[in-house]
């Protein structure tokens, strides 16, 4: 499937791959403001988001990965840094293991580096959030407006326990690819990331101050200075 895409700038290729519920147009909004200038900035839609219609969504993450392989080949992008965050993250994550050689490097953010011994009571916690959007009319109105599909499909597949794919992040320092890995201090359980993947010196961490699942977001000065560092070192 080749997915809606918009492309900001000039220069070595940077793909943002957003996270649940977001596009690529919304999620990455301070990253690609300032990366636009120094890269050529790709935010495509993912599979059943904006503008990327789809009904498909079996083998999610695999298929998505999939995705991205056959847009990167219509858009003639050999290869391109990968920056993912939730969902976008796995995505990553499954591109990488899959086509090492058209990932130049992979920043993640917004995962679990490992499946928590409390992750019953916490994806109970989530669920009751996500059961409490869907009876919020502003929220649906501008998801309605957001997604050009069936966007409460993805609510209805996390009510899972089994459906987050705990395997792609534990397998993080399997990868063949320079990777870097940030979290929001404020999610234990996304922060401890800094130290499994600690005996990794090939996996760059860092934890941000203040911030939280949405990492980007909540310190874009401090993402963005550490990711500018971070793909210079792996640009030629």
């Amino acid at each position: 499937m080749i997915l809606h895409t918009t492309i900001k700038g000039t220069g070595e290729p940077v793909i943002f791959l957003h996270s649940r519920l977001e596009t690529g147009i919304t999620d990455f909004e301070y990253q690609c403001d300032q990366l636009c200038d120094q890269f050529q900035v790709i935010l495509p839609d993912l599979r059943g988001h904006g503008n990327s219609f789809s009904d498909e969504f079996n083998h999610f993450f695999e298929i998505t990965a999939q995705d991205l392989a056959e847009t990167m080949d219509h858009l003639q992008v050999k290869e391109a840094h990968i920056i993912g965050s939730d969902l976008g993250a796995f995505a990553g994550i499954i591109l990488a293991r899959n086509h090492p050689h058209r990932v130049k490097s992979l920043t993640v953010s917004g995962i679990y580096p490992k499946k928590p011994a409390r992750w019953k009571q916490l994806h109970r916690k989530e669920t009751e959030k996500q059961r409490r959007l869907l009876r919020d009319k502003t929220q649906i109105d501008y998801y309605n407006l957001l997604h050009n599909t069936n966007w409460r499909e993805f609510i209805y597949l996390a009510r899972n326990p089994d459906w987050y794919p705990f395997y792609l992040s534990e397998g993080l320092a399997d990868l063949r690819v320079p990777v870097l890995f940030i979290a929001g201090e404020s999610v234990q359980y996304e922060a401890s990331g800094a130290s499994i993947y600690g005996a990794y010196p090939y996996i760059h961490k860092a934890v941000l101050p203040f911030a939280g699942h949405s990492v980007h977001k909540d310190q874009p000065v401090i993402y963005n200075h550490i990711l500018l560092q971070f793909l210079r070192k792996k640009t030629i």
